[in-house]
């Protein structure tokens, strides 16, 4: 089921998109807030590269005119732009129908998601208030670390200015599926591009819950190795900061990722159907008022939560371990949204 709806978004993220019929509603416009960093500057190269995508806006407080000069050349119809301050930042969401955040700090090692928060929690309540007040409608993706409490923050936001439509926020937790669908197959000896493991829970650690018993081939592991590919796709984003060594973390495939999003989300807005993937939102699906579980999106965003459907006492026992870690997150994100000026 998660495997079959994903993979066109996935071509097209791997800029396979190129010489599909183009209609009349692949008429996208997407705004990416926070365009010129690690993770800015690839995504906006996929978004250039898809026939969905007609207008691409990129915001950064430096670098965006040599970016967007720089796609612009690209022989692609999305036309690019480059905005460059709070002052632009206006103009810039001006008509966007799908707004990305990737903008704030990357981890150093060390660093968990969390201590990102003083500095990234600033930046996505100051982005998402200028998106409430000049693209309310808009689908707002959310990339920024801590994701378990940006989106809350977000939510906040959108609530202050009245505006606030819980189906249109959005936490890109598309990392962690395409890094269980990659593990899995390398275990298993499969093609990744036909594997497909949907992730639930939040976005740090043990908040990010596998669920292999779901996973599409049907796979069995023994427990210790289960426990071992959990671990792994718990912590893979660890994995690239340690390996960069200080550089950054990751940020292509955080890009490809956000992108495959970006797409499934835009193909669902043109009518397109069955189109589900696993984000991070409002939810009731659990006792913690956010929660990421496969979505079937549809025109206005959120079509249906499709929630946990049938799971192991392994993945039981890891959603219950989830549940403080994911409701204090989100708390902080609450609270430093209602105290936000």
């Amino acid at each position: 089921m998660f495997s079959r709806i994903a993979r066109p978004a996935a071509a097209a993220a791997a800029g396979l998109g190129r010489g599909l019929a183009t209609t009349a509603q692949n008429n996208a416009k997407v705004a990416v807030l926070g365009a010129s960093g690690g993770i800015g500057q690839p995504l906006s190269l996929l978004l250039k590269n898809s026939p969905l995508v007609s207008r691409l806006s990129l915001y950064d407080i430096a670098h965006t005119p040599g970016v967007a000069a720089d796609l612009s050349h690209i022989e692609t119809r999305a036309h690019v732009k480059g905005f460059l301050g709070p002052e632009q930042l206006p103009e810039c969401l001006k008509g966007c129908n799908v707004v990305v955040i990737p903008a704030g700090v990357p981890r150093k090692p060390g660093m968990t998601r969390d201590d990102l928060f003083n500095t990234n929690a600033s930046i996505v309540a100051s982005l998402t208030s200028a998106c409430a007040k000049h693209c309310p409608e808009a689908m707002i993706c959310i990339i920024s670390n801590p994701v378990n409490s940006t989106i809350p923050i977000t939510s906040e936001i959108f609530k202050k200015h009245g505006v606030y439509n819980p189906n249109r926020i959005f936490g890109v937790t598309t990392l962690d599926i395409i890094r269980a669908n990659t593990f899995v197959a390398e275990l298993k000896g499969l093609d990744p591009a036909r594997v497909s493991v949907p992730v639930i829970g939040g976005h740090a650690g043990k908040t990010i819950i596998p669920l292999i018993s779901q996973c599409t081939p049907k796979v069995d592991f023994p427990q210790d190795q289960l426990e071992k590919l959990t671990g792994r796709i718990q912590e893979a984003g660890t994995e690239v900061v340690k390996a960069k060594a200080g550089a950054g973390s990751a940020t292509l495939s955080m890009a490809y990722a956000g992108a495959r999003f970006v797409f499934s989300l835009v193909d669902a807005m043109n009518g397109k159907e069955g189109v589900i993937e696993c984000s991070f939102v409002r939810s009731e699906e659990t006792e913690s008022p956010y929660f990421s579980t496969p979505l079937l999106l549809g025109k206005n965003g959120i079509e249906k939560n499709l929630g946990i459907g049938k799971i192991s006492p392994f993945e039981e026992k890891m959603i219950a371990e989830a549940m403080s870690e994911l409701k204090a997150s989100i708390k902080k994100g609450e609270e430093f949204a209602k105290n936000f000026k």
